[in-house]
């Protein structure tokens, strides 16, 4: 490659001293001292010119393909999200409580119907993230019912309330999705049950189920829970079935059953 001719010529960004044709064609096995000095002072400046632009081009491609890692390396992990935020809307089985005492060989019994719940939960997220506390609230509107008794009350509609402490645990299943965590989980609480007139009562309950939580993006996903929700209904509850009419319900465990489903919100 020969550089350009003129005084102080520039080539690439470089100042090179001129270089005529004579210098360039003339033989490199000429003995004229001053030419010769002359011809090869000037090709090796040029020469390390060209070989110092050409290393600076490197060194910038070298770097400018190396800058996206050094980013990626530089850029620190995102925060831990800790809460999550869950409305949902769900469905609880009937349940029921025996009359104690009853006539043996039959099955007197007040019934709480099964219906539609709704509610919303808020969690936290322990140091180990696939730890959570949750407390939530879920209500259920219904009527409540009597089989078996005489006089037969009219029904009632009533109102249940339920406080749960939630404690869940997401285990590692080799093959699931990154995106959907199953989890496994048992709560405690309270159940109140009221009606506007002759009902109001509060209750220890507990429950024991299971779900899936499914995470279309970093903050926004949707949980689908199934739970075993058990009253126990000691002590006894009283009922007023008429005029003059009070049964004592209660004594055991009533078993209810809920699935629920919403989306949850993560910050």
């Amino acid at each position: 490659m020969i550089p350009p001719r003129g005084p102080l010529a520039e080539f690439g960004g470089f100042r090179i001293p001129p270089v005529s044709a004579e210098m360039i064609a003339r033989p490199t096995g000429l003995r004229c001292p001053n030419c010769e000095g002359l011809n090869w002072r000037t090709q090796e400046l040029a020469k390390k010119q060209l070989v110092r632009l050409f290393s600076l081009r490197a060194l910038f491609l070298i770097l400018l393909s190396a800058a996206p890692g050094v980013s990626a390396q530089q850029q620190p992990d995102p925060k831990p999200l800790r809460f999550d935020f869950t409305p949902f809307m769900g469905y609880r089985t009937s349940m029921s409580f025996p009359l104690d005492p009853h006539v043996t060989g039959t099955n007197p019994r007040v019934v709480l119907d099964a219906s539609p719940s709704y509610g919303v939960s808020f969690g936290v997220r322990l140091r180990a993230e696939e730890d959570q506390i949750e407390i939530r609230w879920a209500r259920q509107d219904s009527y409540v019912y009597a089989e078996d008794i005489l006089p037969q009350p009219p029904r009632q509609r009533v109102i249940l309330d339920q406080f749960h402490g939630d404690f869940s645990h997401e285990p590692f299943v080799e093959g699931w999705a990154s995106w959907a965590k199953p989890f496994v989980m048992a709560s405690v609480g309270a159940t109140h049950i009221s009606s506007s007139t002759t009902i109001n009562f509060t209750r220890f309950s507990f429950g024991i189920g299971g779900g899936i939580r499914f995470y279309a993006s970093r903050h926004f996903g949707f949980k689908i829970q199934a739970e075993w929700v058990p009253v126990y209904a000691d002590p006894h509850v009283s009922f007023i079935c008429g005029s003059g009419c009070i049964v004592h319900v209660g004594g055991t465990l009533s078993s209810q059953g809920e699935v629920l489903a919403g989306p949850t919100l993560r910050f």
